[in-house]
């Protein structure tokens, strides 16, 4: 309990601090004060794919020891995932709309990110079509593989090999960093809060899927 404490005073900082610390910047974005949205946009990203990661790690280790226990596993690692993804996907919607005008223009990253959601969905639209437990989780391990070999190129090399109106984190162009060290201060602070909340999360959810499982259990026994 007293972690959870914690981490919820933690985050309520975080939050205080990106709109009371951290300070606008001019010339990024349509105003300084979108680009506070680095502060929930980024960490939210980083546990996407920390999540898709682990769901993959999950998966081999399912094929390798045909323990259930790490199909689960991988299960709500591509669930939070995908909630994280979609986080970090409303949020830089969030910024479009303030720097260009509208919420989705089909920019390189937005295009990737929406190609990435979809992968998962297919995955979660596998794992309710097979009735049949163990090839459900098999087929499951393979294409959770699968899906997170187009993590990187999605995430990381398409957005780079077209021009994309998305900002770095230095101002193309403008000479802005937007990395003050106020900024990188809460920046920090935010992406090990959204970490250990991840973390927290997965936790919850693999002891809630493991009750479900044994109640499955006793329910066929």
């Amino acid at each position: 309990m007293i972690w959870q404490v914690i981490l919820g005073l933690w985050m309520t900082a975080v939050v205080v601090a990106s709109f009371v610390y951290v300070p606008a910047i001019p010339g990024f974005g349509a105003t300084g004060e979108t680009a506070r949205i680095i502060i929930y946009h980024v960490p939210a990203a980083w546990v996407a794919v920390l999540a898709y990661l682990m769901a993959m790690v999950n998966s081999i280790g399912y094929l390798k020891t045909g323990d259930i226990a790490l199909d689960r596993k991988a299960q709500v690692n591509a669930e939070l995932g995908t909630i994280f993804c979609v986080l970090a996907t409303v949020t830089g919607a969030i910024w479009s709309h303030a720097a260009w005008g509208v919420y989705w223009n089909w920019d390189p990253r937005q295009t990737s990110i929406a190609v990435l959601l979809m992968i998962y969905a297919a995955y979660f639209v596998l794992r309710s079509a097979i009735p049949d437990s163990d090839r459900r989780a098999r087929l499951s391990a393979v294409y959770s593989i699968l899906a997170f070999i187009t993590v990187p190129f999605l995430v990381f090399i398409v957005p780079r090999i077209y021009y994309s109106l998305h900002p770095d984190l230095i101002g193309a162009g403008e000479g802005v960093s937007i990395m003050s060290g106020e900024v990188l201060v809460v920046f920090l602070a935010s992406l090990a809060g959204f970490t250990a909340l991840y973390a927290w999360m997965y936790k919850v959810q693999v002891r809630l899927e493991n009750l479900l499982y044994k109640q499955a259990m006793k329910r066929g026994a």
